[in-house]
């Protein structure tokens, strides 16, 4: 009997550092990996170096001085793990993942987080601002002003969703959060149907920019549901912000939220409430792989 051909695989990653991100998941998906090691070596990846400094130990402090980190991950069978205001763990999202595979828990946060991560043997440092961020910390003291920048101080997150050829989907996120928050804050990346979502036989979907807006409305299990009811990828991404916009008093325009989607079949979405979000998207077909960064549609 001949087998079916392996399905191509596709990964989808927020922002500009989706691409290096991706550049690992395809590692993984180009050899027949899951899509749930891509997800995780495509944090990874970031969470060593984030050009814009949101996301892990390299990233923007609290409002105290302190880094503290947020991640999650998620299978296709409706698992999930994660781990919140976390301090000194180099790989969050590796700590995510051992929460869903090796507890019985959902969600750590703050030391019990960081003792399992030494439980788990998993590198944890010293938890010291670089040079850099200790200095714009430091300028932020002097007038205190809490104003988060559209598309540069409320993206804040490295997002992914990946699809492997064996027909699995995963989805993660990490992140060290809003630049100067109040500590303890704890955003929509680490909660599953917030930041992100998977549903069985139907899809996933991932959320970046100010946690709040998509903590509220719970974002990604919104655009999921919506897939679940029949919407495409597209058409679901634009229908939960849609529910953003209007379960959330706030302009708009002050504020910046984007999803991705994918379905089992390869189809993806991308929107944002404004202009400024893009994504990479990076597939596996054959001996080829692509990736490529896009500029997602935008509502107002």
């Amino acid at each position: 009997m001949i087998q079916d051909p392996k399905r191509a695989a596709v990964i989808l990653a927020t922002w500009t550092h989706g691409l290096p991100a991706n550049a690992a998941a395809l590692l993984i998906l180009q050899r027949g990996g899951s899509a749930l090691d891509a997800v995780e070596a495509g944090a990874r990846v970031v969470e060593l170096d984030c050009p814009d400094k949101s996301v892990g130990l390299g990233g923007m402090p609290d409002r105290d001085g302190i880094v503290t980190l947020d991640a999650s991950i998620m299978s296709d069978d409706g698992r999930c793990g994660g781990v919140a205001a976390v301090e000194g763990v180099v790989h969050p999202i590796s700590l995510a993942r051992r929460v869903m595979e090796d507890t019985p828990h959902c969600l750590l946060v703050g030391d019990g987080a960081r003792q399992f991560a030494r439980a788990c043997k998993l590198e944890v440092r010293e938890n010291k601002l670089t040079a850099e961020n200790e200095k714009a910390w430091r300028a932020w003291l002097v007038e205190k002003q809490y104003a988060p920048i559209v598309n540069i101080e409320n993206h804040d997150t490295i997002s992914l969703l990946a699809l492997d050829s064996n027909g699995h989907l995963a989805a993660a996120s990490t992140t060290s959060g809003l630049s100067f928050k109040m500590h303890g804050r704890v955003g929509d990346s680490p909660i599953a149907g917030a930041g992100i979502y998977v549903e069985p036989r139907v899809g996933g979907a991932v959320c970046t920019g100010l946690g709040e807006m998509v903590l509220r409305t719970l974002g990604a299990f919104v655009a999921t549901d919506c897939m679940r009811r029949g919407a495409k990828p597209q058409e679901a991404c634009e229908e939960a912000l849609r529910i953003v916009m209007k379960k959330n008093t706030a302009d708009p325009k002050t504020y910046q939220v984007g999803m991705l989607a994918l379905d089992f079949d390869g189809n993806i979405g991308a929107a944002a409430v404004q202009t400024g979000f893009n994504y990479a998207i990076g597939r596996v077909s054959g001996n080829d792989t692509s990736n490529t960064l896009l500029d997602a549609k935008f509502l107002v």
